[in-house]
């Protein structure tokens, strides 16, 4: 039973740690913009490079 006055606030402290990252993520604009990674990694960046089949 003495475990559960440790966990238990444990659990809370924890739990109010991330409920703050997650409001500084959001004050500090991490969430702004969700699509811009989604794009820029299909965006071909050396667009005048060799390719794979060049390399054949």
């Amino acid at each position: 039973m003495n475990i559960i006055v440790i966990l238990f606030p444990l659990a809370l402290g924890l739990g109010l740690v991330g409920l703050g990252a997650f409001f500084w993520c959001m004050r500090s604009g991490q969430f702004v913009d969700l699509e811009g990674a989604a794009w820029r990694i299909l965006q071909d960046d050396d667009a005048g490079g060799p390719s794979l089949s060049d390399e054949r």
